[in-house]
């Protein structure tokens, strides 16, 4: 497999998650959203992934784009260990988490979005994150055990911890949300989520290398 990613990207970030959770050996191109006007701009990239954006994974002779896509791939070609639950209310609230998260924060924070916004966008990057996030606690305060949904990681943890680091590099105030805080500090021990960290990827600036 290949996977086309940035390294602060935090949709390439839930699939590297998948892919170290689940053991799978894959080469990295990265793919600069910042240098040269963008490298996901690319005629030759456009052809890999039309929406110009990161990640797209080529795999068993196809290429996906789309996070929860591709992650949903792996999870019915490489069920072990499973990221979906197999009760149907679980399975349900880790969707409903990931979509609050893929659907409803992140993307009204996203690079591209921001370029738009202009000398607003700290502002702007942080009301959504906060009125995602207090949403996302009462969720949270419902479904949570160790992890979002019970005490097995999920997919919805595959969305949270990304999404909790571009908080912080919003300077948004985490201490109305302490059940988020809980459950990302549990995960960023686990090290699938350490070894797929922003600071730890081939494209890593150095001054940013943990």
């Amino acid at each position: 497999p290949i996977l086309y990613s940035y390294f602060r990207s935090s949709c390439s970030w839930r699939v590297r998650i998948a892919l170290a959770l689940k053991g799978i050996a894959y080469n990295q191109v990265p793919v600069n959203l910042l240098k040269d006007g963008g490298q996901q701009h690319s005629a030759e990239y456009k052809i890999l992934n039309p929406m110009q954006q990161v990640p797209a994974l080529k795999i068993d002779g196809i290429t996906l784009s789309q996070s929860l896509a591709i992650i949903h791939y792996l999870e019915e070609t490489r069920p072990s260990p499973r990221l979906l639950p197999q009760d149907p209310k679980k399975r349900a609230q880790v969707r409903m988490i990931s979509d609050h998260i893929v659907s409803g924060i992140q993307p009204l924070q996203n690079v591209s979005v921001l370029e738009r916004v202009g000398e607003k966008k700290l502002e702007w990057a942080q009301h959504y994150i906060k009125s995602g996030f207090q949403a996302l606690e009462q969720i949270l305060q419902h479904t949570a055990g160790r992890y979002c949904v019970g005490d097995e990681v999920s997919m919805a943890d595959l969305c949270l911890v990304p999404q909790v680091f571009n908080a912080e590099r919003y300077k948004v105030d985490l201490a109305p949300y302490p059940t988020i805080i809980r459950i990302n500090k549990a995960l960023l021990e686990l090290e699938a989520f350490q070894v797929s960290h922003p600071s730890r990827q081939p494209d890593t600036p150095a001054e940013l290398r943990a």
